[in-house]
């Protein structure tokens, strides 16, 4: 099983590679209440290729975006597939708008979502050198000589990736190839997801008739996007609200180091507002975008937000709500979801990291006050983000909602190393028994 998903991993790779010399890959965030898609056009493939690091100003040399839609999101719920054909449909909606806007046809497509029940793994190796020269191989037997956890039937490594090397007692390498040593090695970042999940995006994006290239974590690459490079090189926490999922993910040395998930997001409030109020789904949304909010002032008891029936008769449906009530039904929401936030970070040890900063995006996060309550329930130094600038962006898609799919751009430009990126001895590697070791990453780290 674990190796049909690295041989399929590795034929993303090389779907990848080959979108990159076509010059044009399509990038589809799958989320509960939007699909986004923009259309990558690289220019610079040769430089991309060297070497695959994330540089200053990620990927601005490698490509800009030609083409970008968004549509409303159908058969997703909490970040996964519930309902194959509406999605399939929606998919092909905003594709289609994408490819229009970037006049041109696209293949090949990199998906991100989020939900699945992300669990994180902490796993280390070490192995002696054989020549005492760091060769591709030799960091694949590091690789491949790392416990891997009895993560359970059902589940698929999403992602895997080196975080550290330490050669003889150098540590923090990025990458030691071509270096001398005795001994070599790895802190290793894995994370598995609900395999149904994962069946059942492939599933959508191969009856859309097109070629996956690549697949991702929304919470990994919502931090590749929203977080500045000190944050993720010096240790910060990106929390990324979307409509039925809030991702989680801590970066640390540049390298995601944790995910995880709250099955709870926006739409949560909306439909909290939608019962509260008596009102239309639709409508409970425009006054959460419009009036909501998190922290009431005295102010707040005299404004009051007009909230019309549907009858059509305006006077029998005039009704209005003061802005305090409408805080009293979003505030106990908001609050469980950053509760549940705290709980994952506490988990991941969050607070024994050097910096701690917080980093709040996506769509969800635009509710007024959210980040003074957030800094008071998470008790550490938060502030909004919004997605890196990248070229060609329209300003309709640079909002804190689209820091997933500008993640995911940037994903695309400058993947990461991961594990079955190197050639792993398959014979050993299928054969090995899995034994149950899950340590975190050394504290020394």
């Amino acid at each position: 099983m674990m190796t049909d998903l690295y041989q399929s991993q590795r034929a993303m790779r090389q779907m990848r590679r080959q979108a990159m010399q076509r010059g044009v890959v399509a990038i589809l965030d799958v989320g509960s209440s939007k699909i986004a898609c923009l259309v990558l056009r690289f220019d610079g493939t040769g430089r991309l290729s060297e070497d695959n690091s994330i540089g200053s100003m990620a990927g601005q040399t490698g490509f800009r975006v030609i083409g970008a839609a968004t549509t409303r999101s159908r058969g997703v719920q909490f970040g996964e597939v519930t309902a194959m054909q509406e999605t399939e449909r929606a998919i092909r909606t905003a594709l289609q708008a994408a490819q229009k806007m970037a006049d041109i046809r696209v293949d090949h497509v990199i998906a991100c979502f989020s939900g699945a029940n992300p669990r994180s793994y902490g796993l280390d190796a070490q192995v002696d050198l054989e020549g005492q020269l760091v060769t591709e191989a030799e960091i694949g037997r590091v690789l491949n000589a790392c416990d891997v956890p009895d993560y359970g039937a059902g589940r698929e490594v999403l992602h895997a990736q080196p975080v550290n090397f330490a050669l003889d007692n150098r540590s923090g390498l990025i990458d030691p190839r071509g270096q001398l040593g005795q001994s070599l090695a790895v802190d290793m970042h894995m994370l598995t997801v609900d395999a149904v999940a994962i069946q059942n995006i492939v599933r959508c994006i191969k009856r859309c008739d097109l070629e996956l290239a690549g697949i991702a974590n929304s919470a990994y690459v919502s931090g590749v996007s929203a977080l500045v490079e000190d944050e993720q090189e010096l240790g910060a926490a990106c929390i990324d609200m979307g409509g039925g999922t809030t991702s989680v993910s801590i970066f640390m040395k540049k390298h995601m180091i944790y995910a995880d998930c709250v099955r709870m997001g926006g739409d949560h409030v909306t439909s909290d507002i939608s019962m509260g109020l008596g009102v239309p789904a639709s409508v409970a949304e425009r006054i959460k975008t419009f009036n909501g909010g998190v922290h009431a002032t005295g102010a707040d008891d005299r404004d009051l937000i007009d909230i019309g029936g549907d009858t059509g008769d305006w006077e029998h449906d005039r009704r209005t709500v003061s802005r305090a009530e409408l805080i009293g039904i979003m505030r106990p929401r908001v609050e469980e979801i950053l509760e549940e936030v705290r709980v994952r970070l506490d988990a991941a040890g969050f607070e024994h990291m050097p910096s701690q900063q917080i980093v709040l995006t996506g769509g969800g996060s635009q509710i007024m006050g959210l980040d003074g309550l957030a800094s008071r329930i998470l008790g550490q130094r938060v502030r909004l983000g919004r997605p890196l600038r990248v070229h060609g962006l329209p300003q309709s898609a640079t909002g804190p909602g689209f820091s997933s799919a500008v993640g995911l751009s940037l994903f695309a430009a400058h993947p990461q190393d991961e594990w079955w990126d190197f050639e792993i001895p398959v014979d050993t590697y299928a054969a090995r028994p899995f034994k149950r070791a899950v340590r975190w990453f050394r504290d020394n780290w």
